[in-house]
């Protein structure tokens, strides 16, 4: 996820530096030797609050980044690290609650719960159907970032635009398989949960045309925002975060959620088999859901956030924004991504590895 999303080096040497120091002289709480490790999208926590926690509580944060939920999905898997708590996509968190590999969440323990919206959690029943294994972090939609000094809203109101032969080298496209296809397989009216391996070459081969046609500028992550900022295209596909920020930076940029409807996302927290401290892990999980905390993660990500404060505490043009918190008639022509099984989801990495080769 990312919007969705990066963690710079520069904050992970902050964060090394400030776990080496922990270590010598004094700081404001006294080390505890204990240590939490945590897998979260890059561009997706403000450095403070993992200072915060540290000093707080005395255990070290050990953070780790990625770009995609399957990137993720392969580094836990792997087992080579012993993940305490992850942060993915909610189809992500269904696939892992799947197959056994998350722990249920003891949210007694977790005084700060009750500051999530309810309105999201039953959102996030999608995935997570009894409310036993997560923790909503941020919500969105997947949509379309653009100039708007170039293009009128009504070109934008539709996916068909993205085919569209005028606008070549002039697209971004999501360096992520399920993103890429969403768009595609709308636009050929299909689900964006498409499993029929006759609707997905389908979805290929309009997204092959579209590279053939050169159409594409190229198929990014954490570099459309300084993209679109820079003006280097004129249409972006593109999480809604994501366009907030890059619309602060640039009046020249709007944000368009097609008609013809999207992909709602919710990232959400999770605690997995490999944790070696769960009591820890909550008490991490608790932090981020103190209001204050989470106003800091709002005012740097700027995704939707499902603590009720944070959006009270917003002015009306915050409240109003598309890019930041979707409208309820936004959501409801929205449809979330579900977990895939392992064949399909090697067939969509084969038909993904097919475009980008081809």
């Amino acid at each position: 996820m990312i919007k969705k999303r990066m963690l710079s080096a520069t904050l992970i040497l902050a964060l090394a530096v400030s776990s080496l120091a922990g270590c010598g002289k004094s700081s404001s709480s006294k080390g505890s030797g204990e240590t939490l490790t945590v897998l979260n999208y890059g561009k997706y926590m403000d450095e403070s609050v993992i200072k915060q926690f540290e000093e707080e509580t005395g255990i070290t944060i050990k953070y780790e980044e990625y770009e995609s939920p399957e990137e993720m999905y392969t580094k836990y898997k792997a087992g080579s690290i012993d993940y305490d708590v992850i942060c993915s996509s909610e189809y992500m968190v269904e696939k892992l609650i799947n197959e056994g590999e998350v722990l249920s969440m003891d949210y007694e323990s977790m005084d700060n719960y009750k500051n999530l919206d309810p309105s999201i959690l039953e959102m996030a029943s999608s995935y997570d159907k009894d409310h036993n294994y997560s923790v909503p972090y941020f919500y969105g939609t997947l949509g379309l970032l653009y100039n708007k000094t170039e293009l009128d809203a009504e070109t934008v109101s539709t996916w068909d635009c993205l085919w569209d032969p005028t606008y070549e080298d002039e697209i971004i496209m999501e360096n992520s398989v399920r993103d890429t296809f969403a768009p595609a397989l709308i636009d050929l009216g299909y689900s964006l949960n498409e499993t029929n391996e006759d609707h997905l070459n389908e979805a290929l081969e309009i997204l092959k045309k579209q590279k053939k046609d050169k159409i594409v500028y190229g198929y990014y992550v954490d570099e459309t925002a300084d993209a679109m900022i820079g003006e280097e295209a004129l249409i972006a596909l593109c999480y809604s975060g994501e366009a907030a920020v890059a619309m602060d930076e640039n009046e020249n940029l709007a944000y368009s959620v097609p008609k013809e409807g999207s992909n709602l996302w919710i990232d959400s927290w999770f605690v997995p088999k490999s944790c070696t401290n769960q009591t820890n892990a909550l008490k991490f999980l608790n932090f981020l859901c103190k209001e204050d905390i989470a106003q800091k993660n709002f005012e740097y990500v700027e995704y939707a956030s499902p603590i009720t404060s944070v959006v009270e505490n917003q002015d009306s043009e915050v409240k109003e924004n598309e890019a930041i918190n979707p409208s309820k008639e936004t959501i409801s022509r929205c449809e979330i991504y579900t977990a895939l099984s392992d064949e399909e989801a090697a067939l969509y990495t084969k038909l993904w590895q097919e475009l980008l080769s081809d």
